[in-house]
């Protein structure tokens, strides 16, 4: 059984999000034990996620749309038995399409925090991140952050590197640029525009060993816990369908095999 029907075409805004058929909450019908509707269908749920956020979500070299979530996602639906209608859409795109009610849920290296708590639920954590910074291969000069007063530093919105950011930029004094996805960041860095960026670690550690010019700062931060996100008080069902399933594939051991094969 193919568990990923598709994969949706990039979306820039969220008018074209909103353009997209929605297939959220009460709209499917009901399934029984097994995960199937009373017609026999296996349940079909539309999972918004970012673009290129590797190793987590990113197109590989043959044009499959791969990486730690949707490897996660997509064994999680094997193991309970629905399907998935992948939408590539950007971070904020995903968040404003699972609040609109034009994707059940959402994967995209979300970071659980208090304040999103407040519009959307979240399942166990699945990773745990870290922070750190990164400066252009060739630079010298940016060794501390102290060395980052008044120079500007680049970060990708809803990141963890970019709450970091945020929490010191007053006590070093740089000015932060922000960017929708990571390579905008990443070649603002390299073009020598930003001095700088803050960077989930697991990710920019994947592009650095993929030929990305950056090179990290030994010093890390402690990060969020990532999670898997529904509109809040919505689709309970499938909240519980990524808990169950991802205890399974922790206990079975195709978790630790899914990391390891991004991140070792």
């Amino acid at each position: 059984m193919k568990l990923f029907k598709s994969v949706a075409a990039i979306a820039l805004s969220f008018t074209m999000v909103m353009g997209l058929a929605a297939c959220g909450g009460g709209d499917t019908p009901a399934e029984d034990s097994t995960g199937e509707t009373p017609s026999g269908e296996v349940k079909t749920y539309k999972i918004a996620t970012d673009t290129t956020f590797a190793p987590f979500e990113f197109e590989d070299e043959n044009g499959n749309f791969v990486g730690i979530d949707i490897d996660i996602l997509e064994a999680i639906a094997q193991d309970q038995g629905f399907e998935v209608d992948l939408q590539v859409l950007g971070f904020s795109a995903a968040l404003q399409a699972v609040e609109a009610g034009q994707a059940d849920g959402m994967i995209a290296g979300m970071s659980i925090t208090e304040e999103r708590k407040e519009r959307y639920d979240f399942s166990e954590p699945y990773y745990d991140s870290a922070v750190v910074m990164a400066v252009s291969a060739t630079n010298e000069d940016i060794k501390s952050y102290e060395d980052l007063a008044g120079k500007k530093v680049a970060v990708k919105v809803g990141t963890e590197g970019y709450a970091f950011a945020d929490s010191i930029k007053e006590e070093y004094g740089f000015e932060m640029v922000v960017f929708d996805d990571s390579n905008g960041m990443y070649q603002d860095v390299t073009v020598g525009n930003s001095v700088a960026c803050f960077e989930d670690y697991p990710v920019i550690a994947y592009g650095i060993q993929q030929g990305l010019p950056l090179k990290l700062n030994e010093k890390q931060e402690a990060g969020n816990s990532y999670g898997f996100a529904v509109a809040k008080g919505k689709n309970a069902e499938l909240l519980q369908k990524f808990n169950d399933g991802f205890a399974n594939i922790k206990e079975n051991g195709k978790y630790q095999e899914i990391v390891d094969s991004y991140t070792k």
